[in-house]
């Protein structure tokens, strides 16, 4: 079942980005579901399909399909979870590290979406079957507080907030060597590997991406950070930190590698 809305572009709005548009005219839809729906091929323009860079014309028609909600069928899972706070609209945790935040290839339980489950009843369905409520994600290995929308007009709010960058985030990590100044701001864009499809890394012409830091302690071979991320790129820290020749400790993707030792023959 698919709900049809249709929209023809005025003079007010001639040469705006199409999801931009749309995100002003359904005020129900978040700028990043209207992307997801141009690229399923749910939006189109005089009956053709654009990409969400499409600058608008007056006297244009434009047809978004949007797909009902479809039954979670991700199974609920009896896992602790530190619940800070909720309410009917919103459940704030504290997500551990070495968990994954919802199923994908690889990991389809154990994940904080089959926890988020089984400790409540609803969740928003905007983000389909494996991420219902997720609006924005940690990685793995990183721990931290996250936002979930129980309703699916909480999730279109939360949403909205991030993509207005009115929602600010700080992390700690302690990285590799001595950072001799106390502040820095790393400003590299970042893109995905040429080689490797697993990693970002910074690549000319990439998206910009803009880090903050701010020394709280140092240690013999070690520095403990606070950083502020003012873009939201995908493993951003890790990448800007590896960048400066300071990764974080422990990283397997992006730190330093171990130096295997040799056995000892036994006689």
């Amino acid at each position: 079942m698919l709900e049809e809305k249709r929209y023809k572009v005025g003079p007010e709005d001639n040469n705006l980005r199409l999801d931009i548009y749309l995100a002003q005219k359904t005020r129900d839809l978040s700028r990043s579901h209207i992307q997801v729906l141009i690229r399923a091929g749910q939006v189109a323009v005089n009956g053709s399909r654009c990409k969400a860079n499409h600058r608008v014309k007056a006297g244009e028609e434009i047809v978004v399909n949007i797909p009902q909600p479809r039954k979670l069928a991700v199974p609920a899972e009896k896992i602790p979870l530190e619940i800070i706070y909720q309410d009917n609209e919103v459940i704030i945790v504290n997500k551990p590290a070495g968990m994954v935040v919802h199923p994908a290839a690889g990991n389809y339980s154990g994940t904080l979406v089959n926890a988020l489950l089984y400790h409540c009843r609803d969740l928003s369905g905007i983000n389909g079957i494996l991420r219902p409520g997720i609006v924005h994600r940690l990685d793995k290995d990183t721990s931290g507080v996250m936002m979930v929308a129980k309703t699916d007009t909480a999730h279109v709010n939360l949403a909205r907030q991030f993509e207005e960058k009115k929602v600010s985030k700080k992390y700690l990590a302690l990285v590799c060597d001595n950072i001799k100044e106390e502040t820095g701001v790393i400003e590299a864009a970042i893109a995905r590997h040429p080689r490797n499809r697993k990693k970002m890394a910074v690549v000319a012409g990439g998206r910009e991406s803009i880090t903050h830091f701010k020394v709280l302690e140092r240690f013999s071979g070690y520095t403990f950070l606070e950083i502020t991320p003012y873009t939201g790129r995908t493993h951003q820290i890790r990448v800007h930190l590896a960048y400066i020749k300071h990764p974080l400790l422990g990283d397997q993707l992006y730190g330093r590698k171990r130096k295997k030792t040799g056995q000892g023959r036994g006689r």
